[in-house]
């Protein structure tokens, strides 16, 4: 949530908006409740319109675990 909407503004979504996918719940009682972050996370997406193509987070470069040559 933090790379899409912002650190401050995440914590304020997560504990007031009221997401209907997760039962009428807000995204930290969700997760309180047992609700998969993933399902939660979605939720979120569909009430605050994130397009698809950022509904999987920002791009991380993998780190190379080969180690030195």
């Amino acid at each position: 949530m933090d790379d899409e909407f912002g650190a401050g503004y995440s914590r304020v979504l997560s504990g007031s908006l009221v997401l209907a996918g997760v039962g009428g719940r807000t995204a930290d009682q969700a997760l309180s409740a047992g609700i998969p972050p993933r399902q939660v996370w979605l939720a979120m997406c569909d009430v605050q319109d994130v397009p698809p193509e950022r509904r999987l987070g920002r791009d991380v470069k993998p780190r190379d675990t080969t180690g030195p040559r």
